[in-house]
């Protein structure tokens, strides 16, 4: 039974007392225990927020269905842990904290935030989009001259959307029915989408409605528009087209797409790092600034450059070599002058400063022996001192000594996208806590923050659309739905985060009004923005990296990287495709025979619920004396099984 048909007969059964919050921004009469409202993912980190409990308070988490204590342990550092809770049913729970009272009730389940996040996670970009028509769209409708409303061309859109779709691919092809062909995985419309919008918008240089832009270099003339950031979008459409895209981007449209991208490759300067400067005048962030929120920070250049150096390796005319040296050279940018104690470099960034260690991550993950030495190292610095600045209980990254977060306004791009770097160091470094750290950003997002409220706007109009994560009890108590971009009824929209004055801090004084029952009508809320849930999906991405398994077992349970002719294996994946929890889900991977085309081959889920999924596959006989290959996932995001066919 889904969560919000539970709720309430949960609530009248253990007579809960749990405080709501709403648009008018009601308040706490206290600390209690703050969960993510949602849930959390089995054999994942779990863990609430109950600020000022003391160490060793006890803690027991209540099934709502029985009513029975299924599992008791002790705060410590104004938290509980409950990693090791792993229950097999779907029922939800409450944390029940001695002295402090009952959290709103949640689930534990297999994949469960990439089941109610994934589809809203694009979702966002579908409803944003300036026009339906990627050709002829008018730019000077769209704010800030780009895709997606109140955005430009800086969003890096399609980047992230073919990472997205790496990461899991067969879980979107349950929904196919939003947009382009009903026969394709909407995501898969979506960038095709935005490979054309940039393909041609690629000459467009503004003005943007009344908005000229204030970007340049350092002492010289500002440019009008960055329309340069257009070939960021073609180059990951380039090298999707080698990995997924083949089945449904012509051959022509893909040349077309290349020819423009090699072209203008040095003239628009996307083969370095480069230094954009801009004076702003907003109370946010006044004064000349060193990159910006826009995306064009440390590790753009590496991303685009990789994903052309990836392209051009499968051209028989290719030039992948050109374009290693400019990935490495940027890289090499990052290594020497990406500096963790500048505020603008890091979190001053705000929207854009999740795509510098996901860069490194990625030249990692694609060509791990051609990154330039230290790649990992800098990768590593970067978790260390990340791991510092997150050592309070919410497990925020703070700002500094004195201040969590910024008195004034939100930011949205730090832990909705903090959680996909820590994700994808995690899975580089080998390192669990830095996994568990990113899951305490998911949590901070669902709820476990010092407001206690997800940080997306419930409005009844995305509740009615479905244009809200199932299972969430409280959302930001305010929105800002008619700004320039008009977002307030897209789905899946984030709306702000906790300020400084929200953070309640242990030593402020009583006139500070640092405590919960002061929060009042200080609810700051954005009016949401695109390269705020790009963050929010490069989270959900790189989630993947630590919970994907694929195997090949023979007729004994044994895994084997060997096989003979005419024996029946069993492939095995463990994926996020959990999305029915009343029915057996399926899923495909990846099967091919020496250099044959890969074909896809359906596996099906064990059990409801399971989270694995299989297929027996009997080995034929043209496989005798080569590699059977089996895979899933691109981009780096692949699970790869090489099998060797004997005699």
């Amino acid at each position: 039974m889904k969560k919000y048909l539970l709720v309430s007969v949960a609530l009248i059964v253990l007579s809960l007392t749990v405080p709501s919050i709403n648009a008018q921004a009601q308040v706490f009469s206290k600390f209690y225990p703050l969960v993510n409202q949602a849930g959390y993912n089995l054999n994942e980190s779990k863990r609430f927020v109950c600020y000022d409990v003391p160490d060793d308070t006890p803690f027991s988490l209540i099934n709502t269905r029985t009513g029975e204590t299924e599992y008791e342990g002790k705060t410590l550092f104004g938290q509980g842990w409950f990693s090791d809770f792993n229950p097999v049913t779907q029922d939800e729970y409450v944390v029940e904290v001695k002295g402090k009272g009952r959290s709103v009730p949640f689930w534990i389940a297999d994949h469960l935030m990439e089941k109610i996040s994934s589809k809203l996670a694009y979702d966002f970009f579908i409803d944003v989009r300036g026009s339906e028509d990627p050709v002829h769209s008018n730019e000077a409708n769209v704010y800030g001259g780009g895709p997606s409303r109140d955005q430009g061309a800086f969003g890096l859109e399609a980047l992230y959307e073919i990472l997205f779709y790496a990461s899991n691919p067969a879980l979107f092809d349950n929904w196919t029915s939003e947009l382009g062909d009903k026969n394709t995985a909407d995501l898969v419309d979506l960038i095709l989408w935005h490979g054309e919008f940039a393909y041609h918008h690629i000459d467009f240089n503004g003005p943007i409605l009344t908005r000229h832009g204030t970007l340049g270099y350092e002492g010289q003339p500002r440019m009008i528009y960055d329309y340069w950031n257009t070939l960021d979008h073609l180059a990951p459409v380039c090298a999707a087209y080698h990995s997924f895209l083949k089945p449904y981007l012509c051959k022509e449209k893909y040349q077309a797409y290349r020819e423009e991208c090699l072209k203008r490759w040095e003239q628009y300067e996307r083969h370095k790092v480069v230094r954009y400067w801009t004076y702003s005048t907003k109370w946010v962030d006044r004064g000349f600034q060193e990159f910006n929120e826009m995306g064009n920070v440390f590790g753009q250049s590496v991303f685009s450059n990789l994903f052309m150096y990836l392209s051009e390796l499968q051209e028989p005319d290719g030039q992948p070599d050109k374009f290693l040296k400019y990935a490495q050279e940027s890289a090499q940018d990052i290594i020497d002058n990406w500096d963790f104690n500048n505020p603008r470099h890091m979190w001053w960034i705000r929207n854009g400063e999740h795509i510098t260690p996901q860069a490194l991550g990625f030249f990692l993950m694609v060509a791990p022996d051609k990154a330039p030495e230290g790649t990992k190292e800098k990768l590593a610095a970067w978790a260390k001192h990340i791991k510092g600045k997150c050592n309070n209980c919410w497990q925020y990254r703070s700002h500094s000594e004195t201040e969590m977060a910024h008195p004034l306004t939100k930011e949205l791009g730090g832990a909705p996208a903090l959680g996909g770097s820590l994700f994808a160091a995690a899975h580089l470094l080998d390192d669990k806590s830095l996994r568990q750290l990113g899951w305490a950003q998911v949590d901070f997002v669902f709820g476990a923050n010092p407001v206690g409220a997800h940080i997306g706007h419930k409005s009844d109009e995305r509740v009615a659309k479905n244009g809200y994560w199932e299972g969430v009890e409280n959302g930001w108590p305010d929105a800002h739905p008619n700004g320039y971009g008009k977002l307030g009824s897209c789905r899946g929209t984030l709306e702000g985060t906790p300020l400084d004055s929200q953070f309640p801090k242990a030593n402020a004084s009583k006139d500070t009004k640092n405590d919960l029952d002061n929060i009042g009508n200080k609810c700051y809320a954005t009016e949401g923005w695109a390269i705020s849930n790009r963050g929010w999906m490069a989270t959900l991405t790189f989630s993947t990296l630590g919970s994907h398994t694929l195997a090949v077992f023979n007729s004994n349970n044994q895994i084997i990287q060997q096989a003979k002719v005419g024996d029946k294996i069993r492939i095995e994946l463990k994926a996020a495709l959990n999305i029915n929890w009343d029915k057996k889900d399926k899923g495909w991977v990846e099967v091919s025979i020496g250099k044959d085309v890969a074909r896809k081959v359906i596996v099906i889920e064990t059990g409801k619920n399971s989270g694995v999924f299989t297929t027996d596959y009997t080995v034929p006989e043209q496989a005798e004396g080569k590699i059977l290959k089996v895979s899933y996932g691109y981009l780096g995001f692949d699970k790869v099984q090489n099998i060797q066919i004997i005699k």
